[in-house]
């Protein structure tokens, strides 16, 4: 006995469907993940100074301490600058972020904020600080040191 063909109009329904079936599930392949969007980990310890800040009581010095998430990250920012003679004034808070490719973009709550790309154990980019945008270069440091020890 052998078999009967399938009518004309069921393989145009069959074939339509595997066509449509095929679409959604190679578009639901090809969105990109966080791990593709994110080139680069900050978590770590960081620190440096406002390259061109050019007050008489000299460049501020910022460390901050991230810990990142997928793309979000979280930490903690201290800010220390000279006040008088002899004196040193600390200010910092927590801060949020966002890393996309090798950009790290991030937010505090006192209004100051930057984007800085990442490369390897150095970012570099600009931070609104103090009223203005200013450059800012910082290193990842191992959290052992002491802040005031130079970047290794």
């Amino acid at each position: 006995m052998a078999a009967r063909p399938l009518p004309a109009y069921l393989m145009k329904i069959i074939t339509w469907v595997l066509i449509a079936a095929t679409v959604l599930f190679s578009s639901g392949c090809a969105q990109k993940d966080w791990i593709d969007r994110t080139l680069v980990t900050v978590t770590g310890t960081w620190y440096g100074k406002v390259a061109s800040a050019g007050t008489a009581s000299g460049s501020p010095e910022l460390s901050f301490e991230l810990e990142q998430q997928g793309s979000t990250v979280k930490g903690f920012v201290r800010v220390t600058a000279k006040g008088g003679p002899g004196t040193n004034i600390y200010s910092g808070g927590p801060i949020e972020g966002t890393v996309a490719g090798d950009v790290f973009s991030f937010r505090d709550m006192r209004g100051t904020n930057g984007e800085l790309t990442v490369s390897g154990e150095e970012m570099n980019g600009q931070v609104s600080l103090l009223g203005s945008s200013q450059p800012l270069s910082l290193r990842r440091i191992d959290p052992s040191s002491p802040p005031g020890s130079p970047p290794r």
